[in-house]
């Protein structure tokens, strides 16, 4: 049997794959490469030069032209040249995103269940940041946030551009005094250090909960296995509402009472705490106040507004 002369091109990067994962039947992708690489050429040409069937690729080269991605340039022989990757590309870009658009349209129309009951997962830091910021860029009345500083500060800016745009923002934040004015934004802000230390209790360095406008909910623990909620379903959001609303009540009595809250039950409420919380848990936090840390933040304004 004879072998079919197979001339040597550029090796495609993957290209095939990728124009495959947009439409392009694997024959139309290597004919179109190939093209790009010797043109003008004939069926026969890109026949020899892919090592193709050349019946493969005379239907090949018929769907590319109906596709706009390649263009007969003359007659006896057809000889046929790709269009310019950048103006293909451009055209299947808003091709799809207008269909992608009309297909929301669509499916919306024919949902046959509500889907705000439903919880969905978030895996990983990258997607529960993605998320916060999807929340945070959608919201219009409040946003209200319990989280570590540093879980946070990636989305200062974030925060910024709502409270710019009159949406109210209530952070609890477990931090530093000194952290506070990075989120004095204006409109005013409230912001609390939470139980007017901002001491990490249990695992408040990993866990954040973010709620927006009585509608969303999420939660998370971050780290190195980072997993998350998020829901729209009421009765979810509503508690998550109200553990932080109760956070609010417990700021605002430590203003006026803080004092007192310490004599009672020790410092960071460790007496109660410790009727409670985790053995570890509790281990972690006297460590924590034996570092001092709740003496270098006593006496710390706990509401920053403007």
């Amino acid at each position: 049997m004879q072998r079919r002369a197979v001339i040597d091109i550029a090796p495609d990067g993957g290209c095939v794959e990728d124009l495959q994962s947009l439409g392009f039947t694997g024959y139309e992708a290597r004919v179109y490469m190939a093209l790009l690489q010797h043109q003008p050429a004939t069926a026969y040409e890109v026949s020899k030069q892919t090592g193709l069937a050349r019946a493969n690729v005379y239907n090949a080269l018929e769907r590319l032209a109906m596709k706009s991605a390649v263009q007969p340039v003359n007659e006896n022989p057809v000889r046929y040249v790709s269009v310019d990757p950048k103006l293909l590309l451009d055209r299947i870009a808003r091709i799809t995103t207008s269909r992608c658009n009309d297909l929301v349209d669509k499916l919306s129309a024919t949902k046959a269940v509500e889907t705000t009951e439903f919880v969905w997962t978030l895996t990983g830091d990258d997607n529960i940041h993605a998320k916060m910021t999807d929340m945070i860029e959608k919201s219009k009345k409040h946003i209200w946030v319990k989280a570590a500083h540093y879980l946070l500060s990636p989305h200062v800016g974030d925060l910024k551009l709502a409270a710019e745009r009159g949406v109210e923002l209530l952070i609890i934040l477990f931090g530093e005094p000194a952290q506070l004015p990075l989120y004095e934004f204006s409109p005013p802000v409230k912001i609390y250090l939470h139980e007017s230390s901002g001491m990490m209790v249990g695992m408040s360095d990993r866990l954040l909960t973010l709620t927006t406008d009585f509608e969303e909910a999420m939660t998370a623990t971050m780290g190195t296995d980072g997993y998350g909620v998020f829901t729209r379903s009421r009765p979810v959001v509503n508690i998550a509402e109200s553990l932080i609303r109760h956070e609010i009540y417990l700021a605002e009595i430590f203003v006026h009472f803080g004092k007192e809250l310490d004599k009672t039950f020790g410092p960071a409420l460790l007496s109660l705490r410790q009727q409670y919380l985790p053995n570890d848990q509790v281990a972690k936090l006297k460590r924590t106040l034996k570092k001092g840390q709740q003496a270098s933040n006593n006496g710390n304004t706990l509401i920053r507004s403007r």
